[in-house]
């Protein structure tokens, strides 16, 4: 089943700007997806329509393979089922403690008081804040306050999670342990889609990349049939993963003989080291 489908979508802000350009992206049930771009291609803006907070100018977008309809009750139930987490947690926790930012959703939602309780608690511990119930959020380190964004959008139980940049401005440990999270998460079961314009993360949680460039997608694929167009990848202002750019760079200028696609992370790298000097000791 599509959890997300977007269909011919375009976007023009009010001033005539075109952001989104007859745009098609689906998202099945269950899988992490990335949306890859450089800053000002579309991500933000096309997310923005998977619960409701923009409507396109053509096109529509469906939800479960429903479509998504625009009236009050609709979008709230769509909510419920769609959280997003923005860019900049601060534009997302606005409570003066940190159990009265992640009760907030649930509480809108009607929810008996035990009940809301017990979903703030669950949320917290799965995010690794569980302790910091009664800290101001704006006291938290930029990690922390990611960690605190995705556990509001937990405790309302959604289908779908998607997230705009989450490791943005985070330091390694901090990005390293969102990006844990997610896994986690989406090894749950939740369907779960990031915009980034990270290429070395990418490959090691997306299940399926798109490559969105000016408010077009210009490629879709598994991460290994993405970046082996690297004409496309550079086209669009971004780069091969560290690790493929280093083994670029060993098949073109020193003459290695790899496997046919370039490996996308370390563990791969490592393989295809191993397999060469094996195969060069065994003709040695």
């Amino acid at each position: 089943m599509n959890m997300i489908e977007a269909k011919e979508i375009t976007y023009e802000y009010p001033d005539g700007t075109k952001a989104l350009h007859g745009v098609n992206f689906n998202v099945e049930q269950g899988s992490m997806v990335a949306l890859l771009g450089p800053n000002g291609a579309g991500k933000s803006t096309l997310f923005l329509h998977f619960n409701g907070i923009i409507q396109p100018s053509t096109g529509q977008i469906e939800i479960a393979e429903e479509k998504l309809e625009y009236s009050k009750d609709a979008l709230n139930k769509v909510r419920q089922k769609v959280g997003i987490v923005f860019q900049n947690p601060d534009d997302q926790l606005f409570a003066p403690t940190v159990v009265e930012d992640v009760a907030f959703g649930p509480l809108n939602m009607g929810l008996p008081r035990d009940e809301v309780e017990n979903r703030v608690s669950e949320a917290l511990k799965k995010v690794g804040m569980a302790g910091f119930e009664n800290k101001a959020p704006h006291h938290l380190s930029g990690g922390q306050k990611k960690r605190v964004a995705i556990a509001g959008i937990l405790a309302m139980k959604p289908k779908i999670m998607v997230l705009d940049e989450p490791t943005s401005g985070l330091d390694p440990k901090g990005a390293s342990q969102i990006l844990k999270l997610l896994y986690k998460l989406n090894e749950d079961g939740m369907t779960i889609i990031i915009s980034t314009h990270d290429v070395d993360m990418v490959p090691l949680y997306a299940d399926k990349i798109y490559i969105i460039s000016s408010g077009e997608i210009i490629k879709e694929g598994n991460p290994h049939d993405v970046f082996e167009d690297v004409e496309t990848i550079r086209k669009a202002n971004l780069r091969l993963p560290r690790i493929a750019h280093l083994m670029e760079i060993l098949k073109k200028e020193d003459k290695l003989s790899f496997s046919e696609k370039y490996p996308l992370t370390i563990g791969e790298a490592r393989k295809s080291l191993l397999e060469y000097l094996d195969i060069d000791s065994n003709n040695g």
